[in-house]
């Protein structure tokens, strides 16, 4: 076995080792004659920390929060930029990477910066053999994976990374786009990930077992690394074969983009399907699966979310108010006024949690027209993140935070808000009791819990309203007698039960309309047309059963008495 000085051997090299024929040296281990020290201490004049800071922005902060993840492990650590920045913004983390000199440059980066990381050299075929313990999520950054040559070692590592992870770990990895690279040539601004605007990195060869990059520098130096161009979908089945159960790709930090567009690609991949970890896999005797899998999985789908984006315009999901208009769009936002209107005024100190936020609009439209704090509790990982970009570019992230989580089982502390608001979600639930009661207990004294659902009316016969519930997977709708009797049983102070079930009519009506109107592109943009079928069939059975008498709908409006 090798003794430190020897495998450590980039720290006193001033000359890149590479054999007689460089296009010929295709190994993992190359990388330790590569990231010698006189390369590793001008790294960071090729990142920039300041500017690719600004370009990122939370985007990894935002995933790791969003997931509840605390313990993070940084096994590409290279001169500590992501190390540094998740420690800074309260993350237990330990940087790690198989280069001395870059773990030297990383710690000496955080002392800099009035840090002291934990750091700790390790290759990841052996990672589990170096670090030990268990971590909430890894990150791998910096197009580092593909510093590995050969398939069995990609797998051994991924392998590696799966161990080191909590059953409910997360993985975030990124590379290149070297799909566009191969296929296109290079071309890149180096719009996101590398912002020295003085330092030159382009490749001296490209085929499709070697990327060998350049990076010149202003001095005249240069160095090159010699890469493996793996593609995308390749990553994307060698996690899943790995035993990850979810896979979302980002380009740019966007999970929308044009595939031969972006420079980097990164994938989020979860250890185990988060619903089966908090909720349970539904399969114990003859219990019925849980709504909340159901639920998860429905809006979790590309079918769900391509209808809803496109339909209800991408910043919210719940039923809109048509006295003065029949746009869908314009009757969402009446719908958030209406609510505003009942509560309060809310000034910057005012604390706001949104259960079940959807793509989050209202909580945007609130914050915005308010100056409140808001946080937003939902069950889906695709709206979430979606919801997460939107709030990056409005600039929002210093006031709206984003949790995934059900709101039968808050994750927030007592008696922390002044207001709990909900629009058209409690329904996805069976255990409205519950919900109700996690409001009570978050709600700070005097404190108000607003909310609209869909609702059944109070006398009607469940069998009649099957085609309603079969729409969504429901087994029930609330009323407003339950709700109000659930209210009253936890001391709430009945403000207000609206009754505006026309407006949940027209909605239904409208958003049919649009989705026949819309039927091609809803296609184009990844909806079946099993699902869309489905969705008509069952939109006109809400407005049916509307017409029957048998919905109620309105703003209800409770108190926690001060």
């Amino acid at each position: 076995m090798m003794d430190d000085k020897s495998r450590n051997a980039e720290l006193t090299m001033t000359e890149q080792v590479y054999s007689e024929d460089p296009l010929a040296d295709r190994e993992t281990d190359m990388y330790r004659k590569e990231y010698i020290t006189t390369f590793v201490n001008k790294w960071d004049e090729l990142i920039d920390w300041k500017g690719r800071a600004e370009s990122e922005g939370q985007f990894f902060i935002d995933i790791l929060r969003a997931r509840g993840k605390e313990r993070v492990l940084d096994v590409a650590c290279g001169t500590g930029f992501h190390s540094v920045r998740l420690t800074e913004a309260g993350f237990d983390v330990t940087a790690s990477d198989g280069s001395a000199a870059m773990v030297a440059k990383a710690f000496e980066n955080g002392q800099k910066r009035g840090l002291i990381l934990k750091t700790t050299q390790a290759d990841w075929r052996w990672l589990n053999r170096d670090v030990h313990g268990k971590y909430d999520a890894i990150v791998c950054l910096g197009n580092s994976f593909t510093h590995l040559h050969d398939e069995n070692e990609r797998r051994r590592a991924l392998a590696e990374f799966y161990a080191a992870l909590k059953h409910d770990g997360i993985l975030i990895l990124d590379q290149r786009n070297y799909d566009a690279m191969l296929d296109k040539g290079f071309s890149s601004k180096h719009k996101y990930y590398y912002c020295g605007d003085q330092v030159v990195a382009e490749p001296d060869h490209v085929d499709e077992g070697l990327c060998r990059m350049r990076y010149s520098f202003p001095d005249g130096s240069s160095y090159t690394l010699n890469m493996c161009p793996i593609r995308k979908n390749y990553v994307r089945r060698l996690l899943s074969e790995a035993g990850f159960e979810r896979v979302r790709t980002y380009g740019d930090f966007q999970e929308t983009y044009a595939e031969d567009d972006p420079d980097f690609f990164i994938h989020v991949a979860e250890k185990s399907a988060l619903h089966l970890v908090r909720w349970g896999d539904g399969s114990k005797g003859d219990a019925k699966q849980d709504i909340r899998n159901i639920t998860e999985t429905y809006y979790d789908s590309v079918d769900a979310d391509t209808f809803y984006s496109t339909i209800w315009g991408g910043e919210d999901l719940h039923v809109g108010r048509y006295t003065t208009t029949t746009d869908i769009r314009t009757a969402s936002d009446l719908s958030i006024a209406e609510m505003i209107a009942r509560l309060p005024k809310m000034t910057a100190a005012t604390r706001v949690l949104d259960l079940g936020s959807g793509y989050g609009g209202a909580m945007r439209t609130l914050v915005r027209k308010t100056g409140c704090e808001a946080v937003c509790l939902n069950i889906s990982e695709t709206q979430n993140e979606y919801n997460q970009g939107k709030i990056r570019a409005a600039k929002l992230g210093n006031r709206i935070s984003v949790r995934h989580g059900a709101f039968e089982d808050v994750p927030e502390a007592d008696e922390s808000f002044d207001v709990v608001w909900s629009q058209d979600s409690f329904l996805h639930s069976d255990q409205r009791d519950t919900v109700l009661a996690e409001a009570w207990r978050v709600l700070k004294p005097g404190g108000h819990l607003i909310f609209t659902d869909p609702m059944q009316a109070d006398d009607a016969d469940p069998a009649a309203l099957q085609p309603v519930y079969d729409r969504l997977s429901l087994n029930s709708l609330g009323s407003p007698r339950a709700y109000r009797h659930a209210a009253q049983s936890l001391g709430f102070e009945i403000l207000e039960q609206e009754d505006a079930v026309a407006d949940l009519r027209t909605h239904y009506a409208r958003v049919r309309e649009e989705l026949l109107s819309n039927y091609d592109q809803l296609i184009e943009g990844g909806a079946s047309a099993a699902y869309l079928d489905k969705m008509a069939v069952g939109l006109q059975n809400w407005v049916s059963a509307a017409d029957a008498g048998h919905l109620a709908f309105g703003i209800q409006h409770f108190r926690k008495p001060a």
